[in-house]
This record gives C-alpha cells, sequence and structure tokens, in this order.
C-alpha cells in the first residue's frame, strides 16, 4: 500500500513538527518530564523537539521519508521511559494529570509506533 502523500501523512508530520516546536515554547513543561537518570534534561528537550520537527519534515519528502519514520520509531521508543517516569512521579509532579491519562500514553506509544512504521 502506498502512504506517500496522504493526509494521514501530512497529520503524521503535522502531529510531530507541532510537538517538536512545543519543546522550544514551553520547555519548562517538557524539561520536567525527563527522568533524572537522563542527565542534562535541558539539552535533551531541545534535542528531542529538535529531531520530532526534522524528522516530522523528513516523512514529507520521498526521498527521506523511510530514515525519517525510522527516527520516529527510535524516538517513541526513547520517550517510553519518559511516560513510565512520569507514572512512578505522578503524585510528585503529575498530580494534575489524571491517572488513566498517564496510563493511556503508554500503550498510545504502540500504535504510534505502528504509523510511523507504515511509513518505513
Amino acid at each position: 500500500m502506498n502512504f506517500n502523500y496522504s493526509w494521514h501523512l501530512t497529520l503524521f508530520a503535522v502531529l510531530y513538527i507541532g510537538a517538536g516546536i512545543n519543546h522550544f515554547r514551553i520547555p519548562k513543561f517538557y524539561c520536567k518530564m525527563i527522568p533524572p537518570y537522563w542527565r542534562y534534561p535541558k539539552f535533551f528537550n531541545l534535542f528531542s523537539g529538535f529531531l520530532e520537527i526534522l524528522f516530522g519534515v523528513m516523512v514529507l519528502i520521498p526521498a527521506t521519508q523511510t530514515f525519517g519514520a525510522w527516527g520516529i520509531i527510535i524516538l517513541l521508543i526513547l520517550f517510553l521511559t519518559v511516560h513510565v517516569y512520569m507514572i512512578q512521579v505522578r503524585d510528585n509532579l503529575f498530580s494534575s494529570v489524571p491517572v488513566w491519562i498517564l496510563w493511556f500514553r503508554v500503550p498510545l506509544q504502540f500504535v504510534l509506533l505502528y504509523w510511523a512504521y507504515l511509513y518505513v
């Protein structure tokens, strides 16, 4: 099945580009999510935001689509640690976020992984 230039590819790219931009717009929000065993949270926040934008743009370009999709897959796997950390420290750092949302984000990562794999 050819997914090039489809509405869902465009939506996929826009979601990652938008998420990447948010890393620069509201860095404190994202830095708080980064587990302490990931040293240099400011760097990782900005770097992951940059990569989300880069890979989001890359999936829109046929020549780089596969590489961009693999980049997003790698990011999503790494971000699983962030989601688990947020569940672990919910009472201290994320008490305003409903617990079901934090738990929902874990299986959602696997849906996003599948979606990214469609463009490999």
